[in-house]
């Protein structure tokens, strides 16, 4: 079966990550997604590197690991948007396209005639989505903008890592670049909404999407927290604000996540750890309590986990149905039976690396499964292929523009 998306012609000119996300999980769903990209550089994240992914000698090959997680199902096409006849080829594609992405800085692409405004008198039925550092408006509108800034300024960092006054305590960034990633989700949301309202009324429009408006939105319940009492959360490390215990316990060899997200699950557990008392202590009987005595609690618990290896506490804790997990690293990730089952490692053919391993979209359909039809991209692979089926260019002409270093 095609996938949901498999109608839809997606004009991709973002570059490093949220923009490329969102193209990505387009083209997962279907979507023929072209990316625009420089000629002889492309993306910045083709130079991000090492590590570089490894052909089947083991050898490495041009295309950063970074360039790969984020471009898989694109076809790959150069141009040099300084140059009118470039631009003007964007204009012909946006015409037979029915999504543009863009991730340049406020006001660039409409210095090139490439703006909303001047593309949507081509095509009236264009979802037109830019991604930027702090949006189309406001006092910082002009300011670039990354994840990591978006991370501390849009107050993540306020409630990730150690509490201040333990070691290794302060700020700390997400592992991933968290802002970037969620963005490009809340970019795909975007347009697949506008796509279902284009199927109702016809027309198009602008989708305005902004790392840090991102970043405040997936405060969630750390925002409403705040919004709540007036107090601004503060770092807990690996502990929960509102839920005791949901956190990390060390264990005889390791540790172990705890998350017991209601009363029974707390009963449950004390029942396991040979501690029925704490379930019935005042102090601790209800979550709310457990929330005000968590420094009690934790001291206790501390001293119980350390009675059993981590693989011991999960097989008891798996049997009485109390929600834990080890802290895998990354090789124990992709070596977990259940991501295994999932799927969430795959193989993808590719031109210079003979195959490429990813990882897999967790979008799972039961009628339009996800079908991974194209590896990402070589710098300028497709650029001939696309300019001759979706313009009607010959081969002289293509030939023309590589020559004159349009392409």
């Amino acid at each position: 079966m095609a996938g949901p998306l498999s109608h839809i012609r997606v004009l991709d000119l973002t570059r490093v990550l949220a923009g490329p996300w969102c193209g990505q999980n387009l083209a997962d769903l279907g979507a023929e997604v072209i990316k625009v990209e420089r000629p002889g550089k492309g993306d910045d994240s083709r130079a991000f590197g090492p590590p570089w992914i490894r052909d089947a000698q083991g050898r490495d090959t041009a295309e950063a690991a970074y360039f790969v997680c984020a471009n898989r199902g694109k076809q790959s096409i150069t141009l040099d948007l300084s140059r009118p006849e470039a631009q003007q080829i964007v204009r012909d594609l946006a015409a037979r396209c029915d999504v543009l992405l863009e991730n340049y800085k406020v006001g660039d692409l409409a210095r090139y005639g490439l703006g909303y405004d001047d593309l949507s008198k081509l095509n009236p039925g264009l979802v037109y989505c830019s991604i930027t550092g702090f949006g189309q408006t406001g006092p910082y509108r002009d300011r670039p903008g990354y994840d990591f800034m978006a991370q501390g300024m849009g107050g993540l960092m306020s409630v990730t890592g150690e509490r201040d006054d333990l070691p290794g305590g302060g700020p700390q960034r997400v592992g991933v670049p968290i802002v970037d990633i969620m963005t490009g989700m809340y970019a795909t949301i975007a347009v697949c909404a506008a796509l279902a309202h284009r199927a109702q009324t016809g027309a198009g429009q602008y989708i305005d999407m902004a790392l840090l408006d991102t970043q405040v939105a997936f405060l969630s319940n750390q925002a409403m927290n705040y919004l709540a009492t007036g107090e601004a959360p503060k770092r807990l490390g690996n502990t929960h604000p509102n839920i005791v215990p949901y956190q990390t316990f060390r264990t005889a060899d390791g540790a172990i996540i705890l998350a017991c997200g209601n009363d029974n699950l707390f009963r449950k557990f004390c029942d396991v750890a040979g501690r029925a008392d704490l379930a019935t202590d005042p102090r601790y009987a209800t979550n709310g309590k457990r929330v005000e005595n968590r420094a009690d609690l934790t001291s206790v618990l501390d001293a119980v986990f350390a009675t059993r290896t981590t693989r011991e506490w999960v097989d008891a804790l798996e049997a009485a149905g109390v929600p834990n997990g080890p802290i895998n690293d990354l090789a124990q990730v992709f070596e977990e039976p259940q991501v295994i089952a999932r799927g969430m490692r795959i193989d993808v053919p590719h031109p210079t690396a003979g195959s490429v391993p990813m990882v897999g979209s967790p979008m799972r359909f039961s009628g339009t499964p996800i079908e991974y039809r194209m590896p990402p991209p070589t710098l300028g692979q497709h650029t001939a292929e696309v300019l001759s089926r979706h313009l009607g260019l010959s081969e002289a002409q293509i030939a023309k523009l590589r020559e004159d270093g349009i392409t």
